[in-house]
């Protein structure tokens, strides 16, 4: 029984209940059907007394309810609020949530393909568009209360999370700033520093997941749980978590029956046991098919589901491997209603372009309730799969891990295929927190009562590395902050070089570089100490044996470097040899996978190999592109020529022979081997030795022998006290650079940048130039570039489409570099233009060179790719999708995202160039009517803007 409360207590009571209703937080939680999570409340509560919050809690845990307080805090005090998200797919879907909820009167959109209702008091937009208003000083700001940053752990992103800091530093100081973040293991380090660049900060972090997660390993046909019955699976419990005994079973027995060289040494009936005991084995593990997979879950009720694959083929293939399995998960109502949503949302789509989009194949996928979402469909098939599935008519979805950035669409179930996954340079593992993204999509609130995560059986499956994968469920947010031209000109403009320069200091990359400062500095001070330990261990009583132990060091320096010297001439000679080859040329290629004879197509010899360029061939000499006996053409490197090569024979290259044709490769093979298949090449003899004759060698050797320490018992005791002495002495100075080069790192760059700018005349001291404020209008990866091209005329006279040739270059990157065929690029004036933007970005590069640019450190001008050039040039030409896409060899939904970026880049080369009444530099084709650049550049935006390029929403 309740036990009654006292008069005083009910007062009391009563006037919290009075106070509560009173606050902003009371009407806000009444427009919710369900209770807020206790930080959710904490969070609202800390927005209402005027703090700004960092909200970092689990994927679909529902801490966008704190971006939608401050919506309604800022709506209710009659003042601004933006909320920003990292991609103009989330930007759409939260603009339509808003407007629903609030009325769109109220509610605007602005990435960079829409405008809606921009004045309006809420207004939802990506973050790039409000880093650009901040540095145009933009009306829009006036009356700004609340700023909400969605998905903010977006500024570890290597290439756009700069932007995110530049946001957080530049907001007014009257803003109150909403941070939303996914679990990060320091919460509050960022917490620390945006207390100290934006004031005060409340941490609330919530590792609790609202629907339990519970994780599986689907081998064969069954479902093991992936640890034992009664541990935390990743839900709300905190029991040790035991790995599953017959998982860790299973792996015992694959391991044991795997191949064995030494097995042959053993008799055929203990080989053909061995085989046997495999082959049961297999019967119960096997890696199951992907229908095999959607199959099971379906029958044990768990679809909907998301299956995670790390390649846009495989999401496609694995569509058509259900469609071919005859695979239906909709029965007749709901595939009528698929094709009634599927229709009205498709209409604009002109007919003739359905059939080059593959339609009818994706429209029978849906109508079984299966579906492929990658970067590469059209995005408005994209956003057909996401509301089909979110409602209910698609049940399984082939995705890439694109879907677990920030678009909302939970499942019941999440599966994942491998462990594995292309970063763009290897194979790598997924780390704890891309498991964590991924499988967050597991376990819709309001609808599931737990959540799972399946991973498919793998041949070499590690139980206990998954288990230690989902068991480390946060990761930690890394600042990927460097300054760049643009940003530096904005900062000069806005505050002068002094400033700027502090302002960038306050940026979170140097605050987590000064705070792992403090560590380093206790690790030097424990290596001093470990100094003096050793050197007592090295003392010999027959003189100085540190003096002892640094002859040895500088005999063994010596011998290194006159092998490296050796090494580095042989390098040389083969660079030299190399030089001389000509296309039609029989070589030998001495080591390397592509060992033996090879045909001469390029000798790989950059143009102009003087003009100072980096990250081209040239720093690792020549790199000649040959076909091999084996019929492959593939571009040889020098380390695949230790010694100097030369030509055996030489035979005629046709002029009809074509690098991709396969039967081309073959017949051409097929005569190299003819021509020199009989030749045999004989092996270079190895020169004397340098170490034999070296003067400095001798001396030390000598001077070893008549210390007084080289006669001592216990020399080689002491050499290893002194080797250790040594090592830590060495690791200790370059401890000491480490606390050195990470004091003031931005600011540094910042002054390269600066004195860089200054050499060009976009800056002087605490002055924009005129060619400085024409940089300010230029964001993007190669900002510099482009001003440079706009600077020198290079684009003047040039048409719409060939001038978004040109552009192109600035923007696109392919997936995958091609270095057996130059990319297709548009003739006359656009092939002269691109060429001479290549040439600039030489001189460029080389500028950086000598102001200590580094493009690997993430600073710098990367070298433009003209790979999309011919493909924008035909669409802007007004050339069929069937014919651009069947020449670009390019998914529709790259070859539209591209165009954007194009259609992008050309509104701000617009704003950017002169004048149509200014007069471009002397000898360029308009100089006598004028500048050409921004009418053109606005035309070639209206070329581009037709068919699925217009009517593709979001981009």
């Amino acid at each position: 029984m309740t036990e009654e409360l006292s008069p005083a207590e009910r007062y009391a009571a009563a006037r919290i209940r009075a106070a509560e209703e009173a606050t902003a937080l009371a009407p806000f939680r009444e427009m919710y059907e369900f209770d807020l999570d206790p930080y959710q409340i904490e969070a609202c509560k800390a927005l209402e007394a005027g703090k700004g919050v960092l909200v970092a809690a689990p994927t679909g845990s529902g801490k966008t309810i704190v971006g939608e307080f401050a919506v309604h805090l800022a709506l209710q005090q009659g003042r601004k609020c933006f909320y920003t998200t990292p991609i103009k797919a989330l930007s759409n879907q939260k603009y339509a949530d808003l407007a629903k909820r609030h009325g769109a009167d109220k509610v605007g959109l602005l990435t960079g393909d829409n405008s809606v209702n921009s004045e309006a008091p809420i207004v939802v937009m990506t973050t790039e568009v409000l880093r650009n208003m901040l540095y145009a000083g933009s009306q829009a700001l006036l009356g700004l209360g609340y700023v909400v940053m969605d998905e903010v752990h977006y500024l570890s992103d290597r290439f756009r999370g700069a932007v995110w800091e530049e946001v957080i530093i530049h907001l007014p100081e009257s803003v109150t700033l909403v941070s939303l973040s996914a679990t990060v293991s320091n919460a509050e380090e960022f917490g620390d520093w945006l207390d100290t660049v934006r004031g005060d900060t409340e941490v609330i972090v919530s590792e609790e997941r609202p629907v339990p997660l519970w994780q599986h390993v689907m081998a064969g046909r069954r479902i093991y749980d992936l640890f034992e019955e009664g541990s935390d699976h990743g839900g709300r419990g905190s029991a040790r978590r035991e790995v599953n005994p017959d998982l860790l079973r299973m792996a015992r027995e694959e391991n044991s029956s795997r191949y064995n060289p030494k097995d042959r040494r053993r008799g055929k009936m203990v080989r053909e046991a061995d085989r046997e005991r495999e082959r049961r084995s297999r019967g119960r593990i096997w890696t199951p098919s992907r229908p095999e997979v959607i199959a099971r879950l379906d029958g044990d009720g768990l679809l909907p589901a998301i299956n995670f694959i790390f390649s846009r083929a495989g999401c496609e293939a694995a569509v058509q491997q259900c469609l071919y399995a005859g695979l239906r998960l909709n029965d007749d109502t709901a595939r009528l209603k698929v094709r009634e949503i599927v229709e009205e949302r498709t209409a604009s789509i002109p007919t003739e372009d359905l059939h080059v989009l593959g339609y009818y194949e994706w429209l029978e996928g849906l109508e079984r309730g299966i579906a492929a979402h990658h970067a590469g469909m059209l995005p408005t098939f994209k956003e057909v799969v996401e509301e089909l599935f979110v409602r209910g008519l698609v049940k399984a979805v082939f995705a890439t891990e694109t879907l677990a950035l920030g678009i909302n669409m939970p499942a019941r179930t999440v599966i994942l295929e491998k462990l594995v996954k292309w970063n763009g340079e290897q194979h790598a593992d997924i780390t704890p927190g891309e498991y964590t993204q991924l499988t967050g999509r597991a376990g819709r609130r309001g609808i599931d009562v737990e959540g799972h995560a399946v991973v498919l059986w793998q041949r070499g499956m590690d139980p206990a590395g998954l288990a230690g994968l989902a068991g480390t469920r946060t990761y930690p947010l890394r600042s990927s902050f460097k300054p760049s031209y643009n940003m530096a000109v904005n900062l000069v403009q806005q505050f002068g070089r002094h400033r700027s320069r502090e302002l960038l200091e306050t940026s979170f990359a140097q605050f987590q570089a000064d705070r792992s400062v403090v560590g380093i500095s206790r690790q030097v001070q424990r290596n001093e100490e470990g100094l003096d330990g050793y050197r007592e261990g090295m003392t010999c009583h027959l003189g100085d044996f540190e003096e002892y132990a640094r002859l040895r060091r500088d005999l063994k320096d010596r011998e290194n470097d006159l092998a490296k010297q050796g090494a580095a001439q042989r390098r040389a000679q083969a660079a030299a040899s190399l030089e001389k080859l000509k296309p039609g040329d029989i070589i030998h290629v001495p080591t390397g996978k592509f060992a033996g004879l090879a045909l001469v197509l390029d000798p790989g010899v950059p143009a102009g190999r003087s003009n100072g360029h980096r990250g081209q061939e040239y720093t690792e000499g020549p790199r000649p592109l040959v076909l091999t006996v084996e019929r492959q053409v593939k571009r040889l490197a020098g380390i695949d020529f230790p010694v100097p090569v030369e030509a055996i024979e030489r035979m005629r290259i046709p002029k009809t022979f074509n690098a991709r044709s396969p039967q081309s490769r073959r017949d051409l093979a097929s005569q190299l081997r003819t021509k020199a298949g009989h030749i045999t090449v004989e092996r270079r003899a190895r020169g004397r030795a340098a170490a034999a004759d070296d003067r400095e060698i001798t001396r030390l050797r000598t001077a070893l022998r008549a210390h007084p320490c080289h006669g001592c018992d216990e020399r080689e005791d002491h050499a290893r006290w002194a080797e250790r002495y040594h090592r830590l002495q060495r690791d200790t100075r370059q401890l000491e650079q480490r606390i050195e080069g990470r004091t003031n790192t931005i600011a540094r760059t910042f002054d390269r940048i600066h004195a860089l700018l200054t050499d060009l005349d976009y800056l002087r001291e605490d002055e924009v130039t005129p060619h400085g404020r024409r940089l300010a209008r230029l964001y993007g990866e190669l900002d510099l570039l482009a001003s440079e091209c706009l600077r020198a005329g290079v684009w003047e006279g040039l048409s719409p489409a060939e001038l978004a040739a040109c552009v192109s270059a600035l923007v696109f990157e392919a997936r995958q570099s091609d270095d057996a065929v130059a990319p297709k690029v548009p003739g006359g004036a656009a092939k002269a233009a691109l060429g001479e933007m290549v040439h600039i970005w030489g001189r460029l590069d080389a500028l950086e060179e000598d102001h200590g640019i580094n493009q690997a450190e993430g600073v710098g001008q990367r070298e433009p790719d003209l790979g999309f050039a011919w493909a924008v040039y035909q669409w802007a030409s007004d050339k069929s999708l069937d014919e651009v896409l069947r020449e670009a060899e390019m998914p529709a939904g790259d070859f539209v995202r591209w165009c954007k970026q194009v259609i992008d880049v050309l509104g701000q080369v617009a704003a950017a160039a002169p004048s149509a009444a200014a007069v471009p530099p002397t000898g360029s084709p308009s100089s006598a009517g004028g500048s050409t650049v921004a009418r053109n550049a606005r035309k070639a935006v209206d070329a581009l803007l037709r068919g699925v390029v217009a009517y593709s929403s979001v981009g």
